[in-house]
Formats: structure tokens, C-alpha cells, sequence
């Protein structure tokens, strides 16, 4: 497995060789066929001949004369001479003059070379690739080159493959997929008290949680055929070409039971079904087929199909009832400790400080998938070799995290003073508004510093630990929170800028699903406005509601912002003297940690 192939030329690349040889051949080789059928002869000759009355046919060229003897099979070829009597010889001696004594070939001959030859040429080169196609499918019978053949990889057991241990912050999803591992290589156990296990299992979540991670997992703890196939991989141009790979694959799979197959991204042929008219679309009979696969008249035991998705509620019914997808397994974004338990599974692979605290790594990664942690770990190490070091600090953990936030620094970056007491403000209003209220999340860092995200600063915010349930009182004081920037703006400043784009946007999403899904207005109580759709991709929302509920919305969600924006002003006006003194540290250091601000706070 670990041998490097050499790139396979394509088939255009032999095709172009057989025209160049064709064309070398009539270009070279033809003029030679030509040349053998002439004998060269001295001028004596030519002159004994002509007077013995032995020459047929002569042609007179300025450089050559060529001729023919009586019988006319044999072309000689001689130079020419200053003979000014030669034509009345040539005359004399019953020579006939013409311009066409050498023909080049025979038209039976021309049309062989120039048509049959080739064509030969072509079928051979087209059978011997189609042999070789043959060969390497294994024998069977394909159609347009295998295109109806599944091409699903096939993964073996190794001793340097991804296994159990190697996914973290995700118990609940290994533990289902162990059973699965466990029935394949004991069923004994399962079918003596009368269970048997699901047909198909569903892995779904956010981008990054490891969904296919934990299915390479799987093919490495467990002992049985793992076949690995892309749902983009079915969908081909023609017509029944996904459905005939689908067919292919099970069939593979049947002949090597008990086994597992893996399907990547089933949403691209496992859609709902639409009420068209007419047409005979390519998803729809991929996915009939894989229904009847997984539940058809013919059983399929031993075969286990594990299939991962992002977006599951796109998927038919009939795809996920019981008897096909039996068991739904989420893969969700990991809490503290699994954030906590992925950082240690990725530092393992690079050199690490022992002071590590990777709790309050983990704690300042809120939110954070698994991918997106492992390139936290791979910035840092990548930070520690720029710096020269030869670990891992505590120090790049903390920048890394900043990193793959809100991008690397802006060095070249240069802010005018007025601006960069403007961002201090706006950054200082944030975190005291926050400081000043009861449940809300301390503070752990502040910086002035721009970032290749856009942000010019930022203030950090880290929970002591998990944080599953919102109240009513927390949103409005993050709205409030939100609101501090550009109430500290139009207070210390007396003008108002661009830099609170990002937190207008934030509070009024936070305002809207207060009314609209988290039945927190007195207004609607608990009635759904809105609906939401891409749960794992980013939850894009829907209203459900006619217009004039949806103006009455907006103008509940305006008032919300508005009282929440007035509360923060009322924070900082009666903060006032703190708010200058922590914005000038702040101007003056460009980055304070959570500890420094608080010191100022309660001096």
C-alpha cells in the first residue's frame, strides 16, 4: 500500500502515438517502397540501349532521365548529359516520351496503406485498452468502460490505522458503533437471545464532528470487509448508471458478508422525493434502487450499512423508517471535557510543555468541532517553530484558538490614534457591560489588535463550564453586552462608526429568536413564527407567519434591541470614570487579560 504509482497515461496519449507513427510511416517509409523500384544505370548504358533499340518509355528531367526496357518491369535511372541530338535518337530508336513513367503505388495498394492500415491500427489499440479494463474490473462483464461498476474502496485491518482510541469527545456515537463491531465478530451472542442488529445506521451532525473519523474507526476495530463509497460517487451522466452501481456495490458486499459499507454524504442521492411529472431522473431510481437493497425481498444478512450526513432532514422517509436506517446516531459538537479529551488526543503527535492547562484550553474553545481543535493544536506547533522554540507553549495554544477565530494578526495594520481610542472604547464597553451584570460569562481577554478576519478587536469571553439552557435574563444581557460597544462609542466619543456591524447583526438574531422560537414575548407566548432549516449548517430560518404578524415582529424585535441598548448606556454612564481609565490601559497595551481588567475594575 505504501508503493508510489507511476500516473496512468490517458488513453488520448496512445491514440496520438498511432497517428504520429502513421504519419512517419507515408512520410519516411513510403518514398523508400518508391526508390527500390528504380535501378541506376551510367550514361553508356543509356546511349547503347537507345541505339540497340531496347528503351520503351523516357522521361527527360533536368536532373535525371529515367526510362524502361522493352518489357517495361524495370525503371533505370540515369544523369543527364549536353546531347543536343538526343531527342531525334530517342526518336529514331522508337522511344516513347512521357511525363508519368513512375507511378508511386497502386491504387489497391494506396488504399490499403492509407485506409485499412490505419484503421487496423485503431481497432488494435482499442482492443488491447478494453482488455486491460477487462483485466483490471476483475473479469466482469461492464458497460461504457465499467461505468456501471460501484468502485467503492475496500479498507483492511492494520496496525497504523484510526481506531476508537483515536476519536474523542464522542462516547455515546463510539458506543453504538462498538456494538455494531462487536455483533460482526460475535454474533453468536445476538442471535441466541433473538436480536439482531440494525440494517443501517445514521451518523449525523455538524461539519468537522467526525463523522467519517469514526467510521475509518470502525473499519479499524473491526475484523470484516469495509467498503468506503461517496453518495456523489453514484450520481453518473447517464441514466441507471447510479442505480447499476448500487446493485454492484451490494452484490460485492453479499460475496464478502458478514461486512460493513460505508456511505459519505448519503444526501446527494438520498433526497426526498419530488411529485414530478414525467422525467426519469438519475437520483430518484439511485435511491429506489438502494431502498430495495435495504429492504427488498432478498435479505441481505451480515451486511451493515453505515451512511453520514450533514443534512438529515433533506432525506426521504422511506430511506430512514425502521427495517433501513434503523438507528440515528448524532456526532454533535464535543462539550468541555471533549474538547478537553480531543486537545490531548491531537498533542500527542507534536511536542508539548508540561505546564499545558488543557482544561482552560478547552474552555476557551467553546463551540469548537473536533477539526476545527485539531487545527488549533497544528497552528500552535506551527507558531512554536516560527518562535524557534522546540515545544509547545501554553502561550500558542491561546494564539492558536485566536487564529482559527479570528485570523492572524494584522502587522502592517497601522489604526490613526483617534481610531484606535474609538476601538479601545468600543472593545472596554463590551466587557463592562458584561463585568456589571449577573450571568454573564467573565472575561478572559481584550485586544486592540486587527485581525485578517476584519475584526478590528475583540473581547473574549470563556463559561466556566457547560452551558446547555439560555434564560430569558442571560439573552437580554448578552443583547446588552452585544449593545455596549456602540454605547461606549456614542458616549466617550460623541459619534458613532462602522466597527459595531458584526454586534447589530448578533443582537438582533438573538432578539428575533427570543419572539419568534423561544416563546420568550408576551406578545405571541409559546407560538412557533419561525422555522428552522440546515440544523448542522448553519440553521438558516423560515417565518410562519402572515405579513402583519411579521411586522409586529419587527417591531418587537426593535424595541428589545432598543431597551437593551439603553440599559448598556446606563451601565457605562454610571461607570463612566472606569470606562476611561480601562480604555486608556487598553490604548496603551493594545491587549489585557481578563485578571488585568477586572484588578482595574475593583480599584
Amino acid at each position: 500500500m505504501d508503493n508510489i504509482k507511476k500516473p496512468k497515461k490517458p488513453f488520448i496519449f496512445y491514440y496520438v502515438i498511432v497517428f504520429v507513427a502513421i504519419i512517419l510511416f507515408n512520410a519516411l517509409v513510403m518514398p523508400k517502397i518508391a526508390e527500390s523500384k528504380i535501378k541506376d544505370v551510367d550514361y553508356g548504358t543509356f546511349m547503347s540501349m537507345t541505339e540497340n533499340k531496347q528503351i520503351d518509355k523516357v522521361e527527360v528531367q533536368y536532373n535525371q532521365i529515367l526510362f524502361t526496357d522493352l518489357e517495361g518491369k524495370v525503371v533505370y535511372r540515369t544523369g543527364v548529359m549536353n546531347d543536343p541530338n538526343l531527342t531525334d535518337r530517342l526518336y529514331a530508336a522508337g522511344a516513347k516520351f512521357t511525363s508519368e513513367i513512375i507511378e508511386e503505388s497502386s491504387p489497391i495498394l494506396s488504399f490499403l496503406l492509407s485506409w485499412i492500415l490505419p484503421f487496423l491500427m485503431f481497432w488494435a489499440l482499442g482492443h488491447f485498452l478494453s482488455k486491460q479494463l477487462m483485466k483490471k474490473a476483475g473479469g466482469s462483464n461492464s458497460m461504457m468502460f465499467n461505468m456501471g461498476n460501484s468502485n467503492a474502496k475496500v479498507y483492511v485491518k492494520s496496525s497504523n490505522g484510526i481506531r476508537f482510541a483515536d476519536v474523542a469527545g464522542e462516547d455515546e456515537a463510539k458506543e453504538n458503533l462498538s456494538e455494531i463491531v462487536d455483533y460482526l465478530n460475535n454474533p453468536g451472542k445476538y442471535t441466541e437471545i433473538g436480536a439482531s442488529m440494525p440494517k443501517g445506521i445514521l451518523l449525523v451532525g455538524p461539519p468537522g464532528t467526525g463523522k467519517t473519523m469514526l467510521a475509518k474507526a470502525v473499519a479499524g476495530e473491526s475484523n470484516v470487509p469495509f467498503f468506503s463509497m461517496s453518495g456523489s460517487e453514484f450520481v453518473e451522466m447517464f441514466v441507471g448508471m447510479g442505480a447499476s452501481k448500487v446493485r454492484d456495490l451490494f452484490k460485492q458486499a453479499k460475496e464478502k458478508a458478514p461486512c460493513i459499507v460505508f456511505i459519505d454524504e448519503i444526501d446527494a442521492i438520498g433526497q426526498k422525493r419530488e411529485g414530478r411529472i414525467g422525467g426519469n431522473d438519475e437520483r430518484e431510481q439511485t435511491l429506489n434502487q438502494l431502498l430495495t437493497e435495504m429492504d427488498g425481498f432478498e435479505g441481505n444478512n451480515g451486511v451493515i450499512i453505515l451512511a453520514a450526513t450533514n443534512r438529515p432532514e433533506t432525506l426521504d422517509p422511506a430511506l430512514t423508517r425502521p427495517g433501513r436506517f434503523d438507528r440515528r446516531v448524532p456526532v454533535e459538537l464535543p462539550d468541555l471535557k471533549g474538547r478537553e479529551e480531543i486537545l490531548k488526543v491531537h498533542a500527542k503527535k507534536i511536542r508539548v510543555d508540561a505546564d499545558v492547562d488543557f482544561l482552560r484550553i478547552a474552555r476557551m474553545a467553546s463551540g469548537a468541532s473536533g477539526a476545527e481543535l485539531a487545527n488549533m493544536v497544528n497552528e500552535a506547533a506551527l507558531r512554536a517553530v516560527r518562535a524557534g522554540r522546540k515545544v509547545v507553549t501554553q502561550e500558542d495554544l491561546e494564539e492558536s484558538i485566536e487564529v482559527v477565530i479570528a485570523g492572524y494578526q494584522k502587522k502592517n495594520a497601522i489604526l490613526t490614534d483617534k481610531e484606535k481610542m474609538v476601538v479601545a472604547y468600543h472593545e472596554i464597553g463590551h466587557a463592562l457591560v458584561a463585568a456589571k451584570q449577573t450571568a454573564s460569562a467573565p472575561v478572559q481577554k481584550i485586544t486592540i489588535v486587527p485581525r485578517t478576519s476584519g475584526a478590528l478587536g475583540y473581547t473574549m469571553q470563556v463559561e466556566e463550564g457547560n452551558h446547555y439552557l439560555m434564560t430569558k435574563e442571560e439573552i437580554e444581557n448578552k443583547i446588552a453586552t452585544l449593545a455596549g460597544g456602540r454605547a461606549a462609542e456614542e458616549i466617550a466619543v460623541g459619534a458613532i462608526t462602522t466597527g459595531a456591524s458584526n454586534d447589530i447583526e448578533q443582537a438582533t438574531k438573538l432578539a428575533r429568536s427570543m419572539i419568534t422560537r423561544f416563546g420568550m414575548s408576551e406578545n405571541f407566548g409559546m407560538v412557533a413564527m419561525e422555522t428552522v432549516t440546515n440544523q448542522y449548517l448553519g440553521g438558516d430560518t423560515s417565518l410562519t407567519c402572515s405579513a402583519e404578524t411579521q411586522a409586529e415582529i419587527d417591531r418587537l424585535v426593535v424595541s428589545l434591541v432598543k431597551k437593551q441598548y439603553e440599559k448598556a448606556k446606563q451601565i457605562l454612564c454610571s461607570n463612566r470614570s472606569k470606562l476611561d481609565d480601562l480604555a486608556k490601559y487598553l490604548y496603551q497595551n493594545e491587549t489585557i487579560t481578563g485578571d488585568e481588567f477586572m484588578h482595574i475594575l475593583e480599584a
